[in-house]
Order: structure tokens, then sequence, then C-alpha cells
């Protein structure tokens, strides 16, 4: 005979039942519409499947690395005559270039020492020299660069971008940011999903951590597991049942996505990141070092479906360079240019390059004044303030433009003048590249849909392939 329910036992039951059905309906891989991290279909056909950000945060010289200036070997220690232009600190007299430029590939790109490797890979690169932001400060160009906006709180490209196509690999994170020894300026702000529903986050990776200590708690030393599932099957179901009545709560439904995400990480995850099993001559076309290390680990992770990888060359902002450039910039250099250049020779020998895009930056660029010394301390001296006026960036990959030059500064570097583009055109360009009209890749938030541009921004054509 079986034996009677009571009411209460019968609605708890019945409550776990729905739960477990709903629960594996939010978690549905298979293109289920509710699976926010499902694949999506971008607006349109497009070559790139996904990104690998390279952001060489504290800012770059353009005119010591991809935008060389005759002029001011000329003009080297004299006034310029067209005068400086207001930047963060005050700026004094030329400063030439203390780096050696050669062309390179059938473009003819005018390269310095500091990127001979990359220089190499000159043909397939689509070199930006007319970039310009806002404001010659960190914080809010790293924001504008990364959330479109350089005040208010803004959902990050990788959120976006992870938004509109999901992402290809449901045990592993789809935005991935590396950065050894700690974070950016602005720290995590550079990766929020913002008012996106928090499964769009970036995942911080301190690549500077050995191997094992990369994930914290992915290896369970006391549970096997299969206890591990039972153990996350019911904390699921008591998600589940807090969610029922709360229908569209992002928060609950990011939270029940995160758990299940990091469950299926835990064998994943770690093998992405174990880059000693990349053949010998795969490791020394790397090269040695951290840089090596973080750029092995990029192509591993795109290779396996990640949808957008961040990679900062460092914690704080290690290429802002107010004090002895030369020496500074010749040493950060020296530790990403053969990384940098192996992984887009590695990307393209595996026929990667054709869909991902490669992108190399900082949040702007530097004077070609040199920067005064600080009255109170004397600090400074034969460095670069900022420079949002003019700066360099460069793309690689698919369906962008190969052995490119756009755009000019003035003949001192230190203003875009022709084809000039501003963050809102880059990232319409990058969206458009990526399959997604930018003024309609929208979210509704607070009665009003949100894009990535604001309200601003056009593709530039001239990059496209």
């Amino acid at each position: 005979m079986t034996p009677s329910l009571t009411r209460r036992e019968l609605l708890h039951r019945s409550t776990l039942g729905l739960g477990s059905l709903a629960l594996a309906d939010l978690l549905n891989a298979g293109g289920d519409s509710r699976n926010p991290l499902g694949v999506k279909q971008p607006h349109y056909p497009a070559k790139v499947k996904r990104v690998i950000h390279l952001f060489m945060n504290g800012g770059p010289s353009q005119v010591d690395t991809f935008d060389p200036k005759p002029m001011l070997d000329k003009y080297d220690g004299k006034t310029l005559p067209t005068g400086n232009l207001r930047t963060e600190r005050a700026t004094g007299s030329a400063m030439r270039s203390p780096f050696k430029f050669k062309k390179y590939g059938k473009v003819g790109l005018d390269v310095s020492e500091l990127f001979s490797n990359v220089g190499e890979c000159a043909d397939d690169l689509c070199v930006i020299r007319s970039m310009h932001t806002n404001v010659p400060n960190h914080e809010p160009s790293l924001m504008l660069m990364n959330c479109g906006d350089s005040i208010m709180s803004r959902p990050s490209v990788g959120s976006w971008l992870l938004y509109g196509l999901g992402t290809e690999n449901q045990n592993m994170p789809g935005f991935i940011v590396l950065c050894p020894g700690g974070r950016p300026v602005s720290e995590a702000a550079n990766w929020r999903s913002s008012f996106l529903p928090g499964i769009y986050q970036g995942t911080h990776i301190d690549t500077k951590r050995a191997r094992d200590k990369l994930l914290a708690n992915a290896t369970n030393r006391v549970l096997t597991t299969e206890q591990q599932r039972r153990q996350l099957d019911y904390i699921q179901q008591l998600n589940v049942r807090h969610l029922m009545g709360r229908e569209g709560d992002s928060q609950i439904e990011a939270r029940i996505q995160s758990l299940e995400l990091a469950f299926r990480m835990q064998t994943e995850a770690t093998d992405a990141f174990a880059v000693e099993k990349e053949p010998r001559h795969i490791r020394e076309m790397y090269g040695n070092g951290l840089q090596a290390r973080q750029m092995m680990m990029a192509r591993r992770l795109v290779e396996r479906g990640v949808r957008y990888v961040q990679v900062w060359h460092g914690a704080g902002q290690p290429w802002d360079s107010h004090n002895d450039l030369e020496c500074a910039h010749r040493r950060l250099a020296r530790e990403c240019d053969q990384p940098i250049a192996a992984l887009l020779k590695d990307l393209k020998q595996r026929g990667m390059l054709e869909d991902t895009l490669v992108i190399w930056g900082g949040e702007f660029g530097r004077t070609p004044a040199v920067e005064l010394p600080n009255p109170q301390n004397g600090n400074a001296k034969l460095g670069r303030d900022h420079n949002n006026h003019g700066f360099t960036m460069w793309l690689a990959g698919g369906g962008v433009k190969a052995g490119y030059i756009h755009g000019t500064t003035d003949e001192f570097g230190f203003k875009a003048v022709d084809g000039r583009i501003h963050i809102h055109d880059f990232h319409a360009t990058l969206l458009h590249l990526l399959g997604f009209d930018h003024e309609k890749l929208t979210y509704r938030y607070a009665g009003r849909d949100f894009r990535l541009t604001d309200v601003h921004g056009e593709v530039v054509k001239e990059l496209l392939a």
C-alpha cells in the first residue's frame, strides 16, 4: 500500500520536480533561447568569430613604435613650431625617438626596432595611425576603450559580444581576461557586465600565478566529482525554487549559470592553461617569460571556443613612461614583441587568423614633446606625457585589410589629422566585423535601449577587407 503524503510533503516534492525541470531548461546548451550563453546568430554573416585584444595598458608611444616622425629629429630639443597641445601634464621641447625604424613587408610599414618581430608580420597588419580619444587620463580613457563610456557604468566590449553571440564552449567562460600580477587601473570595471546579466562579465585570471593556482578552488580535495555533482544539484534546486515567482531576475539566473559553469570548468579550463603541453617548437617560437605564456594561453583559449580574450601587459599601467622612456619601452617591448609575433604566426599556420580578430594598442598614445619635470619633486626626465589627440592601434585577422595603413597624424605625431577614428567608430567597426549593426545590438535598461556606442559611432569602411 502506498503511504499517504501530507499536503506539505506533496508540495515540497512537486516543487523540487518542477525546479529540476526549470533548471534543465535554464541550463540547456542546445540552442535554447533561455540559455544566455548559448550560441546566437549575429545580424548578418561575418568572418570574425572571436577576438584577442592585446592591451598595452598605460599608453605606448606611437612615435616610438609604428608612426615615425623625422621632423622630431630636426626639432629635437627645440620648441615645436605648431605649439604643444594640452595634455595631462606640462610638456616642453620636441624629443626625438631614441629608436631606429625599418620598413617591413610589401606595404613598406615603418616599424621601430622595439617591434622588429611584429614587423615581420607587416603584411598581415591593418595599422591605424589616426586614433583619438576624449581626455589624457587613464581611468576615463580605459573606460571609454573598454566600455564605450568614460564616466558612466556601462557593459564592456567583451560582455556585449558574449551577449550578442554567446559562446561556442559551454564548459568555459566566454569572456576571459588575462592580467598578470593583479589588476589594471580601474580594476574589474574594465570587464564589467554592468546592467547586462552577470553571466556576461569577464573572468579575470592572474597569469603570474602557478598553473595549479590560476583557478581558485578548481580542485576539490575532499569530495569526488560525483559527490560535488549531487551537492550542486541540491543547491541548484534551492536556487530554482527561489527563482520561481521571480522570473526574469537576472542576478539569480546568473548565479545558477555561474555555478554550473564553474563545475564544468574544473577539467576543461585547467587543460586550456596547460601551455607546457604545447610542442617544443611552438614554445620556442613564443619564447620564454610571462608574456609568452600569456600569448599561448590566449591562443589555446580561442581554440577552445572562448569568444573574447583580453590580454593585459600587467597590473597597473606598465606602458606609462613618464620617465626614461627609452629604457622603459625597450624593456616592455622585449617582453612582448616575440610572443605577439608568434601569436600571429601561430594563428595563421592553424588557419585561425581568418576568423580571429587580433587588436593591439593602449588607451591612448604619448606626446612627441618631452614631459617637463614636476617643479615639486623634479620627477619626469626624458619621458612623454599621455596623448589623447593622436595614437596608433593595429588589427590583424578576419575581415580587415591586410598590409594596410590608415590615417595620419601631423608632422610631429601630436594630433590625428587625416582619416581620424574615435573610439566609438572603432567599436562600431569591431561590431560590424563580428556581424552586428552597432545601432541594433541593444539592451533595454531603465526605460532605454542602450548600446556599446551610445548615440555615436560610424563603421570605418576603409578598414574592411
